[in-house]
């Protein structure tokens, strides 16, 4: 139940709002659910409606609290330290581009994009990360939430040893056995391919 809503310089309070987007100031507005604060912003984590609520009287904080209200029914929202599953789009040179499916073993409403950049693939020899011998499209990988990065998109990290691909299949089709940290065999033809492996416990 949020309470009375109040307006913020004279906008709608309750105008849509989406994930990246600037909401106020941290030093006049304190980050309720759906937000969170970016240096001196505090901006959006998900998509809806932007609502204000005034301090609680005798509170010694006297800003008022800024949440976003998702507009569809609450599902699960990537936050800064969640753990996700996602599904590989697209792999470049620099970064692979993902579909983020469940977040802390729950699954997704909205669609969330994700993006693993070369620097965060693993903790190790970064710069000798290839990222074609990391991922491939069709991936299931299981990675650390460091922020919300640009273009909506949320920055993955799989530089954990728990991290990394979970799941692949082959070029035959297969459904591929873990067999190193960093190569993957399928069952069907014994070939090896190269993966960033998720360490099985």
């Amino acid at each position: 139940m949020v309470g009375m809503m109040i307006d913020g310089a004279g906008e709608e309070a309750d105008e849509l709002v989406t994930p990246g987007e600037f909401l106020g100031e941290a030093t006049q507005l304190v980050a309720g659910k759906g937000a969170y604060v970016s240096g001196r912003s505090i901006l959006a984590s998900l998509t809806g409606r932007r609502t204000i609520t005034p301090p609680t009287p005798g509170s010694s904080d006297n800003r008022s609290t800024i949440e976003v209200v998702g507009h569809k029914a609450h599902g699960a929202v990537p936050q800064p330290g969640s753990i996700v599953i996602a599904r590989v789009t697209k792999v470049m040179a620099r970064n692979a581009s993902v579909d983020i499916m469940c977040v802390d073993s729950k699954a997704v409403k909205e669609k969330f994009s994700g993006i693993i950049r070369q620097q965060d693939v693993r903790a190790t020899e970064i710069d000798k990360v290839d990222m074609y011998q990391s991922f491939r499209p069709g991936d299931i990988v299981r990675a650390l939430v460091l922020s919300l990065g640009d273009a909506r998109a949320y920055y993955l990290s799989t530089a954990k040893n728990e991290l990394g691909v979970v799941s692949a299949q082959s070029i035959s089709g297969g459904t591929m056995v873990p067999i190193s940290w960093t190569e993957m065999q399928c069952p069907l033809t014994g070939q090896i391919e190269q993966r960033k492996v998720a360490k099985v416990d």
